[in-house]
């Protein structure tokens, strides 16, 4: 890793996800609050509490990605200077990658669980009609 710059260049995207993925989960937070007020169906809350905790392991490893991705552009920086090979800085950038991954992970899997939770909710409303 010879441009301290090519982990740092990342970091935007890594950055824009975080953003949405608190969003979302603020939107959750609000709605499993509402639910519990109003002492709505326990199974749904349950399942809604999943999902944040899925949204939270994301935010996890999308906060070590960022902090991977900084030390990498740093040791990377450093021994630019130095003219001193750094291999492990292609390491950290590797582990920031694979981080990076696993949030996505979680949030492709908070997503196909949103869609059956609402598909669920609207079942139940249907027959309750």
């Amino acid at each position: 890793m010879n441009e301290w710059y090519i982990p740092i260049t990342i970091l935007p995207g890594i950055c824009l996800l975080i953003l949405s993925t608190t969003n979302i989960m603020l939107e959750l937070s609000k709605e499993i609050n509402l639910l519990i007020q109003t002492g709505n169906d326990h199974q749904l809350i349950s399942k809604k509490l999943r999902q944040l905790k899925t949204l939270n392991r994301s935010m996890v490893f999308l906060y070590l990605a960022s902090a991977s991705f900084v030390v990498s552009g740093l040791l990377s920086g450093l021994f630019e200077s130095t003219e001193a090979p750094l291999i492990s800085s292609k390491y950290v950038v590797i582990a920031g990658i694979i981080l990076t991954l696993t949030a996505l992970g979680h949030l492709i899997v908070y997503s196909t669980r949103a869609v059956r939770i609402r598909q669920d909710q609207h079942q139940k409303q249907l027959r309750t009609e």
